[in-house]
């Protein structure tokens, strides 16, 4: 009782002391507290000014400021209400162990991944980021949690082989466009349906995506794309401004379901494994980067924030690595 009624002080003192007064604060607290012995009445003890509800609302409103997608807002929320029912503790009294613990007995329940694992640290230590930032804790308690080493395994790509195959098996001109688009572009698939005809620049073979983040970028194609993305438009009877639209009418807008499970069916009916719009994009940056293109600008063309999220898309050919041993090397 004794070191929640000091936390409270230190809360209710954030606001109008520098990090250097609060620590003094928090050890004269301790001496003059030694020999005080505190017993409360808990039928009289005030509520909560903010309780773990009102903190969360607060916080996803903040994160729905800065152009999170309503996808990452509902991770979000699902991975802080799984803690609060977990620990029954307020977040503003939440040290280290309780994170460390209840992140221990997720693994140990769910026998989830590490990569998982890692995700909801880092939501963790942004609700916690945003909550001291906001001066409503004095420290991260997740600050002292490090990463979660993920096994690095080799990401997949597809052979020369086996883009040539779906291309000349496809035997539709929408898909067909579809494929080469994701191939020469390196677009996500949720950047892909979002597009209209009215957004490819033909002349240019560019076009602006909107992704992640709410952030507009440049993506280029080659011409054979250009000339699969112009039969297929010629092809068109309908008026949807979509510049991907279903088989069968109405033609509504293709949606990423509608991408994935047609390219799933392609790759069944070819018998090439794990057949996703995911992999043409990792397969571009393989290549891009096994050519020689400098890493910077792989990661200006898939639109990441972070160079690292690159490197993870990318898998380096080995025998080029030994190329450029011998040459500045050895």
């Amino acid at each position: 009782m004794k070191e929640e009624l000091i936390e409270t002080i230190m809360q209710q003192m954030l606001p109008y002391l520098d990090n250097a007064q609060m620590e003094k604060l928090k050890d004269t607290l301790h001496y003059c507290m030694h020999d005080v012995e505190i017993v409360t009445d808990s039928s009289k003890l005030p509520k909560p000014v903010e309780t773990n509800g009102s903190l969360l609302s607060k916080f996803m409103s903040a994160k729905r400021v800065e152009g999170c997608s309503v996808k990452t807002l509902d991770y979000y929320q699902s991975v802080l209400l799984k803690l609060f029912s977990m620990v029954p503790v307020s977040v503003l009294h939440m040290k280290t162990e309780h994170i460390r613990s209840y992140l221990s007995a997720y693994a140990d329940r769910t026998k989830c991944s590490k990569s998982n694992l890692d995700n909801i640290r880092r939501i963790l230590s942004s609700f916690f980021t945003w909550l001291e930032e906001e001066s409503y804790i004095l420290k991260n308690p997740v600050r002292r949690i490090h990463k979660i080493k993920v096994d690095k395994t080799v990401k997949e790509t597809y052979s020369d082989e086996a883009m040539e195959r779906m291309r000349d098996e496809c035997h539709c001109l929408r898909d067909l466009a579809i494929i080469d688009l994701l191939a020469s572009s390196g677009m996500r698939v949720g950047e892909l349906v979002r597009l209209n005809r009215e957004d490819i620049d033909f002349d240019n073979r560019e076009c602006i995506v909107f992704g992640k983040g709410s952030k507009e970028r440049p993506v280029y194609f080659d011409a054979r794309t250009k000339i699969h993305l112009k039969n297929y438009l010629d092809s068109r009877t309908d008026d949807n401004p979509a510049l991907f639209v279903s088989l069968l009418k109405p033609y509504n807008r293709l949606q990423i379901s509608g991408v994935e499970i047609r390219l799933r069916s392609l790759g069944r009916e070819l018998g090439i494994p794990k057949v996703h719009p995911h992999k043409f994009r990792r397969t571009l940056a393989t290549k891009a980067i096994d050519k020689g293109m400098p890493i910077e600008q792989v990661q200006r063309l898939l639109g990441h924030t972070q160079i690292d999220t690159t490197m993870q898309y990318a898998m380096i050919n080995q025998r080029n690595v030994k190329v450029s041993h011998q040459k500045y090397i050895a």
